[in-house]
């Protein structure tokens, strides 16, 4: 004998959603409305917002009493329930998708400097992989910041190294170090 599962009919066509789903879907609407909070002005301005939730977001972020502010979200959270949320979570995505892009950027950039401090070919593969490159420059740099080291000063040369590799990868992103 067949069980009787309440959030089916009885041949098998799926009913409305149960009230834990629905429970599921309000919570998870509420910690949307919670980042939206959490993220910058400018950002709060690209993405497309009803004027009520956008009211309700940045009044959020006046409230600081503990009781109030967790009231707020469960407004926010309540508005959050007519508002379409894939392109919020689209929004979300894209902006961490470039963060992830970001550190994997700074990694490599990382990476050169530790290569060209450590390995003097390493000039020569960045020349050759970057034939625009002010290599007198960037040769000073090592040089200076091989003796910052060596002395036990302060890294000023390693820094400004780091960020003078770093605008050549920005030019040239596709550019990856031989480990």
């Amino acid at each position: 004998m067949a069980r009787f599962r309440p959030d089916t009919e009885a041949h098998g066509a799926p009913l409305a959603p149960s009230k834990s789903q629905k429970k599921r879907d309000m919570h998870e609407l509420q910690a949307l409305g919670a980042r939206l909070v959490e993220v910058s002005a400018d950002r709060l301005a690209e993405i497309d917002l009803p004027e009520d939730l956008r009211e309700a977001v940045l009044e959020a972020r006046r409230i600081s009493a503990r009781e109030a502010k967790r009231r707020q979200l469960q407004y926010i959270g309540r508005l959050m329930r007519d508002v379409d949320p894939a392109p919020i979570r689209a929004k979300f995505d894209e902006w961490e998708g470039k963060s992830a892009a970001h550190s994997a950027q700074h990694r490599r950039a990382e990476t050169w400097r530790e290569r060209l401090l450590a390995e003097d070919g390493a000039m020569a593969d960045l020349a050759k992989a970057l034939p625009g490159a002010d290599l007198t420059a960037l040769r000073g740099l090592v040089r200076d910041a091989r003796k910052e080291q060596a002395a036990g000063q302060p890294p000023r040369r390693y820094r400004e190294l780091f960020r003078t590799v770093r605008s050549l990868l920005d030019a040239a992103p596709q550019l990856e170090p031989d480990k």
